[in-house]
C-alpha cells in the first residue's frame, strides 16, 4: 500500500513535471493539489493566474484541488497560522508526504521541511538540484506546453509575458535569467502535456504592470519597489 502525499501545485512548469515524475515513480499515492490563492482577487499568488483555470487543471489532471486562500498581503504569521490548519485537516485525511516542485533554493527547502516536521510530515522534492536547463528541454521534449504570466522586471522586459515556451525562448533569455525561473525571474500556467487528460483552453488578456513594496532595510526605510508585469490568461 502505497504512502498518501499532497502535491503543492503552483499551475506551471516545475509543478508539471515534478508531479510527472512523481506519477511515473509510483512510489506515493497523490491524493489532493494544494494551491495558495488570493482571496480578494482569485487568482494563484504570484503566477496571476484565475482560479477558474486552476480549477480546468485540476479537472484535466484527475485530482482533488484545495484552495487555500490567503489575504491579499499576508504578514508571514498569518501565512503560518493558515497552512498549519490547511496541513493538519489533510494530514487527518491519512497523508503523509508533501511534494513540492523547487529545485535549488535551500533557505526555501529548509522552511518547507522545519514546517512539515513539527507536525509530522515528510517533504519531496522530485526536481532537487537537477540542471536547470537540462529540466526545462527534458519539460519541452516530453511535449508539455506552457505560457509565461508573470515576469520580473528587474529580469525581463514586458515582451516576454504571454509568451509560449519553446527553444527560441529559451534562447531568447538573458545569461542571468535561470532557464527555469527558479529565482523568480518569471512564472507559468501549463495547459497541455502528458499528465492531462485534455488541454486547458483559454484566451490571453491584456499585460498589466504591478509594483510591491521592496523589503525595509536595517535603516527602516524602502529601497523602491519590485516591478512585475502579470499576462492576463482568460477561460475559455
Amino acid at each position: 500500500m502505497k504512502l498518501k502525499a499532497v502535491f503543492n501545485w503552483s499551475s506551471g512548469k516545475d509543478s508539471a513535471l515534478a508531479l510527472y515524475k512523481t506519477l511515473k515513480e509510483n512510489q506515493l499515492e497523490v491524493t489532493t493539489l494544494l494551491t495558495s490563492i488570493n482571496k480578494e482577487f482569485q487568482r494563484i499568488s504570484m503566477h496571476g493566474v484565475h482560479v477558474s483555470l486552476l480549477e480546468k487543471q485540476a479537472e484535466s489532471l484527475g485530482l482533488h484541488l484545495i484552495k487555500m486562500e490567503l489575504p491579499k498581503e499576508p504578514s508571514m504569521e498569518e501565512y503560518r497560522e493558515i497552512m498549519s490548519k490547511t496541513l493538519n485537516i489533510i494530514q487527518s485525511q491519512g497523508v503523509t508526504h508533501s511534494i513540492f516542485g523547487d529545485i535549488f533554493l535551500e533557505d526555501l527547502r529548509k522552511y518547507r521541511e522545519d514546517q512539515l516536521q513539527s507536525i509530522g510530515m515528510k517533504a519531496v522534492f522530485p526536481l532537487w538540484k537537477q540542471n536547470t536547463t537540462e529540466l526545462i528541454n527534458e519539460f519541452l521534449d516530453l511535449g508539455f506546453k506552457t505560457i509565461v504570466t508573470c515576469v520580473n522586471e528587474t529580469y525581463l522586459d514586458k515582451s516576454f509575458a504571454g509568451r509560449i515556451i519553446d527553444k527560441n525562448f529559451i534562447k531568447d533569455l538573458p545569461e542571468n535569467v535561470d532557464p527555469c525561473g527558479e529565482n523568480g525571474e518569471f512564472h507559468t500556467f501549463t495547459f497541455d502535456g502528458p499528465i492531462f487528460k485534455n488541454p486547458i483552453e483559454f484566451e490571453i488578456g491584456e499585460t498589466v504592470k504591478k509594483t510591491y513594496p521592496k523589503p525595509k532595510s536595517d535603516k527602516n526605510e524602502v529601497n523602491g519597489e519590485y516591478v512585475f508585469w502579470f499576462c492576463d490568461l482568460i477561460s475559455k
